[in-house]
């Protein structure tokens, strides 16, 4: 195992090299000036050179790039060019947000995905089956923004339920949290609990059928002690890298459904600074979302190896 994530933690340099590379270059492509956003039509020739100096921007783009990289290795994420708010810690501000509300969902989507695949594959061709293939395919063609607006009308706006916007912090109240996440994370974890509980299904139906489990059942083992002990166990093993992928899904589409419910995460942060071109602000969001999927990553490997033997090094 620890051979594993030793390999997988070198795969990760040169990625996250690569991604640095794209980043920047991206970003450096963007068309338009920041410089004229920020000084106006009206700025002088001199306002303008200054500025350009005062954000480094008349540095060539190559020398700006390891300069960035330098500082992006030490925590230093530079400054944002409208609030000279340093972006690593409006990041940082934002962030327990996003990562609330993706957690959250991706609860949802494991307790409803599994719960739905093991009652499909434990039944097939009934009507428990049938009613989990429609409800399926419905999350996954739901996009989960309008669901997260049909959310709002009904138990927000007529039932007065939950909050429509907003969020409140755990650490300020964990009951007002668990309100004000609720809606969100049922908007962005049923539409991803659609795709787990078909792989379950898939899955736990083709174990089923192997040699072993009727052995089992011949031995005279309870049901339950057969689908939890021996079928859920390797029936889990495809079920993790498609987690893994849905769980990356869910970390976007916050960004997505937080506008939807006026959330402050890093989706609004990250709209205001592609409107203002707030370059740094843009590859720091960037940088620290491509960071958060690599240990999603890393983490799923793991516990990849540990469920199937055969994935480990040699």
């Amino acid at each position: 195992m620890l051979r594993l994530i030793g390999q997988r933690l070198i795969a990760l340099i040169p990625l996250l090299f690569i991604v640095s590379v794209l980043t920047f270059s991206f970003t450096a492509l963007l068309p338009g000036d920041p410089v004229d956003l920020i000084i106006g039509d009206e700025g002088t020739a001199e306002q303008y050179e200054m500025v350009r100096e005062r954000l480094g921007m008349n540095v060539p783009i190559v020398s700006r790039y390891f300069q960035w990289l330098g500082r992006a290795a030490q925590g230093d994420l530079g400054t944002s060019f409208f609030n000279s708010v340093p972006v690593m810690d409006a990041v940082m501000q934002r962030l327990p947000v996003t990562i609330s509300l993706t957690a959250v969902s991706a609860l949802i989507a494991v307790i409803v995905g599994m719960a739905a695949g093991i009652a499909a594959a434990l039944n097939p061709r009934s009507w428990i089956d049938r009613l989990a293939t429609f409800g399926a395919t419905l999350g996954q063609a739901i996009p989960n923004f309008w669901f997260g607006i049909l959310l709002v009308a009904f138990f927000a706006v007529s039932l007065r339920w939950f909050p429509a916007t907003g969020f409140t912090p755990l650490s300020t109240s964990p009951w007002e949290w668990l309100r004000s996440v609720t809606l969100p994370a049922l908007a962005l974890g049923l539409s991803s609990s659609a795709a787990i509980a078909r792989q379950v299904r898939s899955a736990m139906v083709g174990v089923l059928q192997q040699d072993y489990i009727r052995a089992a059942r011949a031995q005279g083992l309870s049901r339950r002690r057969v689908v939890f002990k021996h079928v859920l166990k390797n029936a889990l093993i495809p079920v993790v890298a498609v987690l893994s992928f849905q769980i990356t899904i869910l970390l976007g589409g916050a960004l997505i459904v937080e506008q939807v419910f006026a959330i402050n995460g890093l989706g609004s942060l990250a709209i205001s600074a592609v409107r203002q071109q707030d370059i740094p602000m843009i590859q720091g969001i960037v940088l620290v979302s491509v960071f958060i999927v690599v240990a999603i990553q890393l983490t799923t490997d793991m516990i990849y190896g540990f469920l199937n033997p055969k994935a480990r090094p040699s």
